[in-house]
């Protein structure tokens, strides 16, 4: 049987302007330089992303200019169809402050959640180093 899918949520500080984040969210070039190991688009708009040689095939299924993203991971059984993986990438400003955050909304059937935060925080770490924030 396949793991029970969780969600996950975070918020991450980062240290830059929201239009200037937002191609890195929603970009196969920009995704590439701090998310996955490769990201590539085919003309049927079919993101890959790479991690250790392995391909995982998502749909951007919807997305607002600087504000968010989401990816919809192709079905990799039954179980997926009915339940599909996603992740979302939000843009938020705290007005009071002006600080930017990304929040992380990450669905999947990655069973360490104390892992997962491990790998999102690596990740935005990546990419604050990528846009100097």
């Amino acid at each position: 049987m396949a793991a029970l899918k969780q969600l996950y949520t975070n918020d991450f500080e980062v240290h830059a302007s929201i239009k200037m984040l937002y191609p890195y969210l929603q970009t196969a070039s920009g995704l590439s330089e701090w998310f996955a190991d490769n990201v590539t688009i085919n003309p049927e708009k079919i993101f890959t992303f790479v991690w250790d040689n392995e391909e995982h095939k998502a749909v951007m299924t919807s997305h607002r200019v600087n504000h968010f993203v989401k990816f919809e991971y192709k079905p990799e059984s039954k179980e997926d169809e009915k339940d599909p993986s996603y992740f979302e990438l939000r843009l938020e400003v705290n007005e009071l402050t002006q600080t930017t955050f990304l929040k992380v909304i990450d669905y999947s059937d990655f069973d360490d959640l104390n892992e997962l935060n491990d790998l999102w925080e690596g990740l935005v770490e990546n990419l604050r180093g990528v846009v100097g924030g």
